[in-house]
């Protein structure tokens, strides 16, 4: 029987190119994303490509009241849910997220609050099942607190943590919980920022996260050198840290 695998924000870029590799594995697949169009060309795409069956949905993970009808559409499609990608997100100008409160406000329910009330309900399915995956796409930008981007890098810090609870839950059930830190990649959403450097392909990503999938990795940065680059950072004391410009 194929195992079916629920992607959230399955238009962004790097899941587009995980929805691949899943499927180059026999996944099937439920798409759920804003964007319609994309989410037909795609779906019919892997169809055609792969042979393995995908469904695909619209969905605005800020609307609460849909979470329960995209679990449950997900699994009237796959039959089962035996996995969960949760890679919706969204990034926005380092002074607007200052200045703006609906863009501060946005930024943390689009990246941390709505994808966490999510993932509650991901959680609870699988644990009844007692088998199954979470992978949730986070950044480098979660591992430290910098002035210019703190509202998006608290909020993916925070979904990191609550990632790390559902580990240490789940884990008694068999239930594997990802948390994936990216580092620089060439997306939509990072075109055109400015101080880019070492910026990988959503491809190379998705690759070492299915490596991540099959190894029952615990966290995982991609490309695996931002693992120095952060731990370096990290390192550096506050009293020190405070005063620089990053």
């Amino acid at each position: 029987m194929t195992k079916g695998v629920l992607v959230v924000g399955a238009t962004s870029a790097i899941a587009s190119a995980l929805s691949r590799e899943l499927a180059a594995a026999g996944y099937g697949l439920y798409l759920a994303a804003r964007d319609s169009d994309e989410l037909k060309r795609l779906s019919t795409d892997l169809r055609v490509r792969y042979r393995v069956p995908v469904g695909y949905g619209d969905f605005d993970i800020e609307d609460i009241g849909a979470h329960e009808q995209l679990l449950h559409r997900a699994a009237v499609e796959l039959g089962d849910i035996d996995g969960v990608v949760l890679a919706a997100g969204m990034l926005a100008d380092s002074q607007q997220m200052q200045d703006d409160e609906a863009t501060a406000a946005k930024i943390l329910a689009v990246n941390f609050t709505a994808p966490a009330l999510l993932l509650s309900r991901c959680a609870r399915a699988l644990e009844a099942r007692r088998q199954g995956f979470i992978v949730g796409l986070g950044s480098v930008a979660g591992d430290r607190g910098r002035q210019s981007n703190y509202t998006y890098g608290a909020a993916k810090g925070g979904l990191a943590l609550y990632l790390q609870g559902l580990r240490n839950r789940l884990t008694s059930s068999g239930i594997h919980v990802m948390t994936v830190k990216p580092g620089f990649v060439d997306t939509a959403m990072t075109y055109g920022l400015p101080g880019l450097f070492l910026v990988a392909t959503p491809r190379a990503v998705a690759a070492d996260i299915m490596r991540g999938i099959k190894k029952r990795r615990n966290t995982l940065y991609t490309p695996w050198f931002w693992w120095i680059i952060m731990s370096l950072i990290k390192a550096i004391p506050e009293a020190f840290f405070k005063r620089m410009k990053l």
